[in-house]
Formats: structure tokens, C-alpha cells, sequence
């Protein structure tokens, strides 16, 4: 391993371990458990590749074990307060704000215990309220995901269902093919917004899904990469319950 890659990996987990001292501090503690856990994983490949110097060993020794130390405590609290059902985290979305992509949001709750995903939102009707949801359901199909079906509750539009009920289908259609089960229902009266994991995290976003603001144009930045897409206001209530509904 040459001593480019072995500086470039330490980089990496001084960028992770800086962003998860930030959320930790911030009280976003599931978040920052993530992102202990990944930093401290690169600064362990970086101590292997690191042969020759013993008084960098130590001190990455040193940093690893403080790092895991901080990890563990999180994990209990975190695990008491899921526990005791009184798991609350708030994360708050300025007006603006970017990096904020389905992928950053939901990661930190994503695990291979997940296998099914409840979906309530009115508005997934319009095109671009479709596409959000087609990249949420893309978000899902990763490989540490097990997900085999997930259902959506949304609301009929009325002026243009045939696009809304196409869109859909296609989308149902192309999700058999990967295993997945694609539920849908459709109500009138729905208003409240919830995404439900059956690993027992329940998210609620202010805005639902339809939470990035639309790209100056096609060509645009962040027009394909939704963590350079600006945001709107938003806020995201994150619970934790040991008795997943179905909703």
C-alpha cells in the first residue's frame, strides 16, 4: 500500500470522526454512532498499514480507543432510550440547506435487520414527487439493505391519474425484478406524513418527501445529485419503538 493511499484513508477518517464529533455534540446521536463507527474502521486500516512507525502506531492506538470508548457509550444510551421507548431526535433543515439526500438522511437507521418499509405521504402525484420517491425506493436496494416489500399510502391525483397511476406501475413493475414488493394504496383523506421501518424507526419529515427545492434546470447542479439540490424548511422527528405498525 503506497503512502499516498495510507494518507488519503487517514484524511478520510479525520473528515468521518470531525463529522461525528459534530453530530454528537449537535445530540444527533444514532448519526453520529454511524459515523464513529466508520472513522474508527478507517483509522484501524490506517494503524495496519502503518508498520514502520511505532510512535504513530501509538498514537493512533490511543485515538481509536478513545474514539470506541465515546461509540460504546453512545450505543448504550441509545439502546436504553429505545429500551424505555422514549427515543426522540430532532433534525432541523434550514431553508437552503444541502446534504441532505435521502442516502445521508436515512442511512444512519438502515441495517440489514430491515426487510419491509411502510411509506405515507400524500403527495407523491406530481412527476418530480414521483421521482423523489424513485429514489427512495433506490435508496433502499443497497447491499446491506434486505428490504422485500414496501407499501405507499399516498393520495389519487385527481387532474392527472393516469400519469400518477403509470408512473407507479412502472415503478411496481420494475421492483418485482429486483425482488421487491411494491404495495400501493390510495386515500382521500390522508394528511399526516411517516416513514416506518420494521427494524422499529419511525421518521417523520414536515414536508414528506418533497423536501428539495427544484433545480434552476436539467444541466443544473444538483440536479441528479440530491446532496447538492438545495433544501426547503424543514423539520424531521425521529422515534424509536419496539412494536413496529403497519400504518
Amino acid at each position: 500500500m503506497t503512502q499516498n493511499h495510507v494518507a488519503g484513508m487517514e484524511t478520510s477518517a479525520i473528515s468521518v470522526l470531525k463529522r461525528a464529533v459534530e453530530l454528537d455534540h449537535g445530540g444527533r446521536v444514532q448519526e453520529s454512532l454511524v459515523c464513529y463507527q466508520e472513522g474508527i474502521q478507517l483509522l484501524m486500516d490506517v494503524l495496519k498499514a502503518t508498520v514502520n512507525d511505532e510512535s504513530k502506531r501509538g498514537h493512533y492506538r490511543e485515538k481509536i480507543k478513545g474514539y470506541m470508548d465515546r461509540a460504546e457509550q453512545i450505543k448504550v444510551h441509545v439502546n436504553q432510550m429505545k429500551e424505555d421507548g422514549k427515543y426522540h431526535e430532532q433534525i432541523r433543515i434550514e431553508e437552503d440547506a444541502t446534504g441532505y439526500s435521502y442516502q445521508v438522511l436515512f442511512k444512519p437507521y438502515m441495517s440489514s435487520l430491515l426487510t419491509e418499509v411502510w411509506v405515507q405521504d400524500p403527495y407523491i402525484r406530481h412527476t418530480h414527487q414521483l421521482y423523489n420517491f424513485l429514489r427512495f425506493c433506490e435508496m433502499l436496494l443497497t447491499p446491506s439493505c434486505k428490504v422485500k416489500k414496501i407499501h405507499l399510502l399516498t393520495s389519487q391525483d385527481e387532474a392527472n391519474s393516469s400519469q400518477q397511476s403509470s408512473a407507479l406501475g412502472e415503478l411496481k413493475e420494475s421492483l418485482s425484478a429486483q425482488g421487491v414488493t411494491l404495495d400501493l394504496q390510495y386515500s382521500s383523506t390522508i394528511h399526516d406524513r411517516e416513514i416506518r421501518f420494521d427494524n422499529g424507526w419511525i421518521i417523520k419529515i414536515g414536508r414528506g418527501l418533497d423536501y428539495f427545492k427544484r433545480p434552476k434546470g436539467r444541466f443544473s447542479v444538483g440536479y441528479c445529485d440530491y446532496d447538492l439540490r438545495q433544501c426547503h424548511e424543514t423539520s424531521i422527528d425521529i422515534f424509536h419503538t419496539k412494536h413496529t405498525k403497519t400504518l
